[in-house]
């Protein structure tokens, strides 16, 4: 490349981030450090607002930064002798605040991170495929890294965005809608359509050199359409239409890196018996199902199950499925290692048809975790039983993961 290339690139994509809409404020923009002795990394699914929380993230610290986001077709031809053009390019700019987008698309982009770094620059990043930059932090960036996972609106963020106030009327919205921010602020299904598009082709078939792109298709649109299911690699070769039941383990790995989907094991003291075990899927987001599924059944009890995986998953990673020798199962087990796990059950409504199923499989937990207290989310039910000694709350999961406060 030349350095007018790189000089020219570099100002008109500033340009364009300057006059976006400074966008909906993050609660994620709170807790972010204002560091420079550590690299500061945000990674998330492609338009969930990275760009957007770290530009607004610049713009209160109000000093001098340069940008460049390496996912532009004019920087396919990057290699590693322009990193010496890009050196000069920021000496230019006299900024020592860099802030690089979708860095993992550039060729030893850690190594030019670590580099800068040991040159007193504060570098912010971000990221969209949680493999790729796991590894390569671990390798290169050892001890010189922050790392935060952002995700699109919460229920909450949701909420502020659109001037709603929690209830059951919105949580039905936002099952609808979801929250990825572009899609909310112009209604059009399009923009969901072509982010699966982008993800499943660039990010996952090009970059893992997947030539059967239509099997990857078929078993990402089976997902969509079966969220809060149990899934086995073995069962789903034929959905996929291939051979081996590695091929479909290789696929949820790379749907995972891409923050497409989450797969919740089931919960054992032995590592092998749960790796060994079916385990859950969940989906990003609630409105990837309803605009790319192929047949979902409209099952709202499995959207409000979906929905609150992913509101507890931004809190943590540590999430369990529960399956008693007693033939119970519970939904959540969270934080499963501290001494008092969170033990979760989700239900749209608890009824005389349903109630003893739900709250035997939370009892068989509560039991085994040796807590004394559980939890029901519903839509829009709010209670408390008693049972074998063990207390359950019963409440709205709006009210849970709505209300201010409540992390």
């Amino acid at each position: 490349m030349k350095l007018s290339e790189i000089r020219e690139i570099a100002k008109t994509q500033k340009e364009e981030l300057n006059g976006r809409d400074s966008g909906h404020e993050r609660e994620l923009l709170a807790g972010l450090p204002d560091i420079q002795s550590h690299a500061l990394i945000v990674s998330g699914i492609r338009r969930c607002g990275k760009s957007t929380l770290l530009h607004q993230y610049v713009k209160r610290r109000g000093r001098p930064f340069f940008y460049l986001n390496f996912d532009d077709m004019r920087l396919t031809g990057f290699a590693n002798a322009d990193y010496g053009l890009l050196d000069a390019s920021i000496s230019e700019s006299g900024a020592e605040l860099l802030f690089f987008d979708e860095v993992q698309t550039a060729d030893r982009w850690e190594l030019y991170v670590r580099q800068k770094l040991d040159e007193s620059f504060q570098v912010i990043l971000t990221g969209s495929n949680a493999s790729l930059l796991s590894w390569e932090l671990g390798s290169r960036l050892t001890g010189r890294h922050i790392s935060k996972e952002l995700f699109p609106f919460s229920y909450r963020e949701y909420c502020d965005f659109a001037g709603m106030s929690p209830g059951p009327e919105s949580l039905d919205v936002y099952l609808e809608q979801g929250g990825f921010p572009e899609y909310l602020k112009t209604g059009n299904q399009d923009i969901i359509a072509q982010l699966q598009s982008d993800i499943l082709y660039r990010d996952i078939a090009v970059r893992y050199r997947i030539r059967n792109v239509s099997s990857l298709t078929r078993l990402f649109v089976y997902m969509l359409s079966n969220p809060a299911q149990q899934v086995s690699p073995s069962r789903l070769r034929t959905v996929a239409g291939v051979k081996s039941p590695t091929t479909v383990l290789e696929y949820f790995s790379d749907f995972e890196a891409a923050w497409l989907i989450s797969l919740v094991p089931c919960f054992s003291w032995s590592v092998k018996t749960s790796e060994s075990a079916p385990k859950k899927l969940y989906i990003a987001d609630p409105g990837m199902i309803r605009t790319g599924s192929a047949a979902f059944s409209g099952n709202l009890g499995a959207l409000l199950e979906n929905f609150v995986f992913n509101s507890l998953r931004m809190r943590t990673a540590d999430i369990y499925y529960f399956s008693g020798k007693g033939g119970g199962e519970c939904d959540f087990i969270v934080n499963s290692h501290g001494k008092l796990p969170a033990c979760i059950q989700v239900c749209r409504e608890l009824s005389r048809d349903n109630e003893d199923r739900e709250i035997r499989g939370l009892l068989e937990a509560l039991e085994f975790f040796g807590v004394n207290e559980g939890l029901v989310l519903t839509r829009d039910t709010e209670d408390l039983i008693n049972q074998k000694g063990k207390n359950i709350r019963v409440l709205p999961a709006w009210k849970y993961f709505g209300a201010p406060g409540n992390e």
